[in-house]
């Protein structure tokens, strides 16, 4: 491995990339890179091209961040070629990152687990758009993209199936609509750090996650002691289920009318977002770790054979 001038670790923090969700990788790299600046890391930001095998052998870091979202840099690709390099990085490796963004695949191991999830189905594009594949209401959304880019409610209703966006894949996910709060609970490392309640309009869309002020975030969540913890509980034994590291973030949504049984997981985040308005963050925060902590703590949680 190269090391920079002195004895400060050079971290190249991963950005960019060719991912629908660029933008706010972008935003979550640059965040990243001036925190770890401020914790005395020497740091150079990388946006993910085709040519980063190349860049990466050039710059020889130490430790890669990865800041990458959605396809590429979240499904394990990335991961692959690291191991390859032999560089260590931080949150999940390989597997675990193929599984968390495969929602079919993670929802059969979050049931073998004995965790809540719904009824789903992959289904065509076109057979999704002839009739309806599963009784209304359901959510239509591509089952190994990134955020919630991409998702169609169809409610009980609706006079027929929904006409999917030209850019949606050949093959959705089809799920059950799960009715209640979205709450969502970050882990770091071993530890769930508590559960915040996602206050919004509507859905808990993409403008919802990173816009300013597209959603209020209340943390702790006001609910149940029940509840709670049974969100701390079930977002650890997720991470451990699917083989997660360092930091990721489950979320829920729960039904208020059936108490415990109304409590539904949605999905594992491998690669959650790290911007100003990012709930992983705001929830480190809350227990007493900052910004620039928690981005130390997870360069220093780097690995191989993740």
């Amino acid at each position: 491995m190269g090391q920079s001038s002195g004895t400060t670790p050079r971290v190249a923090v991963l950005m960019g990339g060719p991912s629908a969700e660029r933008e706010v990788s972008l935003s979550s790299g640059r965040e990243c890179a001036a925190a770890l600046r401020g914790e005395g890391y020497d740091v150079v930001e990388l946006d993910a091209g085709p040519d980063l095998c190349a860049r990466l052998q050039e710059l020889q870091p130490v430790v890669v961040f990865n800041a990458l979202h959605g396809r590429w840099g979240e499904d394990g690709c990335v991961q692959g070629l690291l191991e390859w390099l032999g560089i260590p990085y931080t949150n999940s490796g390989v597997l675990a990152s193929a599984l968390a963004m495969d929602k079919q695949r993670s929802k059969e191991v979050y049931r073998t687990a004995g965790l809540p999830v719904v009824e789903s189905v992959i289904a065509g594009k076109s057979a999704v758009m002839k009739g309806h594949v599963l009784t209304p209401p359901y959510v239509v959304k591509p089952n190994n993209e990134g955020s919630s880019v991409g998702i169609y409610i169809v409610h009980e209703a609706a006079n027929g199936p929904p006409q999917l966006a030209a850019t949606m894949p050949d093959q959705v996910m089809v799920e059950t609509y799960a009715p209640g709060r979205e709450m969502t609970t970050t882990v770091v490392g071993d530890r769930a750090l508590t559960v915040t309640d996602i206050l919004t309009d509507g859905w808990y869309d993409y403008d919802a996650k990173y816009k300013p002020g597209g959603s209020r975030h209340v943390l702790p969540a006001d609910i149940p002691a029940e509840i709670f913890d049974l969100c701390m509980d079930f977002a650890l034994r997720a991470h451990e289920a699917l083989g997660c590291r360092g930091v990721s973030r489950t979320d829920f949504r729960w039904d208020e009318a059936r108490g415990r049984d109304g409590l539904i997981l949605l999905e594992t985040n491998t690669q959650p977002g790290l911007t100003p308005t990012s709930l992983v963050p705001e929830q480190a925060a809350h227990v007493g770790m900052s910004f620039g902590q928690l981005c130390a703590w997870m360069v220093e949680d780097a690995s191989c054979h993740r």
